[in-house]
């Protein structure tokens, strides 16, 4: 048990502290496309100062540390439970050593939860798998990118979207305009399509355990992501909303099944601060 505590508790300060290189590579190269001066790359180069900082400093890359969303694959023979009494335990302490910012609040007194943990916080989903190896990748979900995710019920006439990848595409574009720079860009998008209005937001989340560059395995959903990161980004929002090319660094796209009533389209969206690191460990 202690020795999990102690695997949890370095993966929150390494998540918090040192963004997932697949995404500082990708703001690097946004650097070299925006205009030289601009408003747009010095925000960028602020960025990769700020991760530099944190790194070095092991403090954490924004100050909103975020909903703790822990996916965990795992073989039978580990109980459930014993890992999740890990999770809360590691959570404590790396509030107290900085790592963490007192993030989960009672909706109804508005009070911090002390130990930083409570109802529906943190996430925890589990995933069984065969062989003896334990994998539990953490991402921290900010605020202000999870208040601009959204969901939509096709067809919308206000829109002219209809139940298709078109329609879709509607959808996710408007996402990424109202949005402007609120959800502090250069975003990631997580897109579902279908599924239930629940399922579609677990699976537009999941999408965030891809790498940048990772198309779909799907053809269609692939050219279909490669489409929208370019439309999104000619529409001249930039980064933190500044102008520029860089409003997202990546679109993620997937496709559930769903019934004949309903036709959903699950947008969430993940700040530049992409915070996702692993661990894997051995029952053996």
């Amino acid at each position: 048990m202690t020795t999990w505590i102690e695997t949890i508790h370095e993966l929150i300060a390494k998540a918090s502290t040192d963004l997932a290189p697949d995404v500082a590579s990708a703001i690097q190269a946004a650097v070299r496309v925006e205009e030289a001066g601009s408003n747009a790359q010095q925000a960028l180069a602020t960025i990769l100062e700020n991760t530099s900082l944190a790194r070095a400093k092991r403090l954490p890359l924004c100050q909103d540390t975020g909903t703790l969303v822990f996916e965990v694959w795992a073989p039978s023979a580990l109980r459930p439970a014993l890992l999740r009494e890990a999770i809360h335990a590691a959570i404590g302490p790396a509030t107290v050593a900085g790592m963490l910012r007192r993030n989960s609040v009672d909706s109804l007194t508005g009070e911090n939860a002390a130990a930083n943990v409570g109802p529906g916080h943190p996430v925890i989903h589990w995933h069984e798998h065969a062989g003896d190896q334990v994998r539990v990748t953490l991402l921290l979900k900010g605020g202000g990118s999870e208040n601009v995710g959204t969901q939509y019920s096709l067809p919308d006439n206000e829109l002219g979207a209809g139940r298709d990848l078109a329609g879709v595409r509607r959808c996710v574009l408007d996402a990424v305009h109202r949005a402007q720079g609120k959800g502090c860009s250069p975003g990631i998008l997580g897109v579902a399509i279908g599924g239930d209005r629940a399922t579609g937001y677990v699976a537009s989340k999941e999408q965030f355990l891809r790498r940048i560059g990772e198309r779909s395995p799907d053809p269609k959903l692939a050219a279909f992501e490669e489409r929208v990161l370019a439309e999104a980004n000619s529409l001249g929002i930039g980064p933190m909303g500044f102008g520029g090319r860089t409003t997202l660094l990546e679109v993620f796209a997937t496709a559930l099944n769903r019934v004949p009533a309903s036709y959903f389209v699950t947008i969430s969206y993940m700040c530049w601060a992409f915070r996702r690191r692993s661990v894997t460990a051995s029952l053996a």
